[in-house]
């Protein structure tokens, strides 16, 4: 699969059938909607492409206002949704740096500069409830027009619905935030992990008779708090944990994000590995202790939990 930072040079413009959207999660209505691109693709001769984006259009707007926090939390690191476009069997993804030049392009402007010159667009599928263009403009209806005057198709998939609720990147988020595992993974199609190379911290977990492997995350996750994990990327199987993702304020205050996870049973250095961490279980939300203490018998009570989830769970 090609990545680029933008529209593609001339030499990779090869005609394609294309999807547009933030994709965060790749949820199962997201990989319906994949599903078809890979498959007009493969009838038309054409590769398959996703547009996306960086950052989150509305994680731009809320900066902008100087508000974070109507900036969207995210269920994925740019590297797991690449991934997961990937084994969608995606050809190529544009990464469109998200800017003020960009949100301000008409409907017009989008669909000649961006899906006619720059991605050589022959088929497209959205949403039926796709907007483009500044100030979200341009609708179905306009893009369809478009589409007859450019020579390119315009397709829509209807909502994707699991029972009663619509699969969307809401509801993944408002299921991750409650710590409900098993409707994420509904809604995913897998378990929730995060991926992340292995980096050097304080050292403070090994001081205190926990020592742990530590991921940085970039964005506000979906979820926060103390969780029962297993890594993958270590062992031949997954490697049986107690995980922190939070902010540290017993120990610090710098408002950094930070995945540490103390494993069982695993004692070899991993420092720059690639891993992924899937969560399971939430324990309880992250709380700051007064002292160093109360937080050694709060983790050694974490862990004990953890170690009974894993003898009375069967997990792959």
């Amino acid at each position: 699969m090609q990545v680029f930072r933008g529209l593609p040079n001339d030499r990779a413009r090869a005609p394609c059938a294309l999807t547009i959207g933030n994709f965060d999660g790749v949820h199962r209505g997201h990989q319906a909607l994949l599903a078809h691109v890979r498959a007009a693709a493969d009838r038309m001769n054409l590769e398959a492409a996703v547009m996306t984006f960086e950052p989150h259009p509305r994680e731009f707007f809320a900066q902008k206002m100087g508000d974070l926090s109507r900036a969207p939390s995210r269920i994925a690191n740019l590297r797991d949704k690449l991934g997961s476009l990937q084994r969608a069997g995606i050809d190529r993804v544009i990464v469109e740096h998200f800017n003020a030049h960009f949100a301000s392009m008409s409907p017009q402007e989008f669909t000649e500069r961006i899906l006619v010159q720059g991605l050589h667009v022959k088929w497209l599928m959205v949403g039926d409830d796709f907007c483009y263009g500044a100030k979200r403009a341009g609708n179905v209806a306009m893009l369809a027009e478009a589409g007859r005057e450019f020579g390119f198709e315009v397709h829509t998939l209807p909502t994707v619905m699991h029972g009663d609720v619509r699969i969307s990147s809401s509801a993944v988020r408002a299921a991750l935030a409650e710590g409900d595992f098993v409707q994420a993974k509904e809604l995913l199609g897998h378990g929730y992990a995060m991926s992340g190379h292995v980096i050097h911290g304080a050292k403070l977990g090994r001081t205190l008779g926990f020592p742990t492997l530590n991921l940085r995350v970039a964005h506000r996750p979906a979820l926060w708090g103390v969780f029962v994990v297993q890594v993958h990327g270590l062992a031949e199987r997954p490697v049986h944990g107690v995980a922190s993702l939070g902010v540290r304020p017993t120990v610090e205050d710098s408002g950094r994000m930070l995945l540490e996870v103390h494993l069982f049973d695993w004692s070899a250095a991993c420092y720059g590995k690639l891993v992924r961490v899937e969560f399971l279980q939430k324990i309880r939300d992250e709380e700051k202790y007064d002292g160093l203490d109360p937080l050694v018998e709060a983790i050694r009570n974490d862990a004990a939990i953890a170690r009974r989830y894993f003898e009375n769970t069967h997990t792959a």
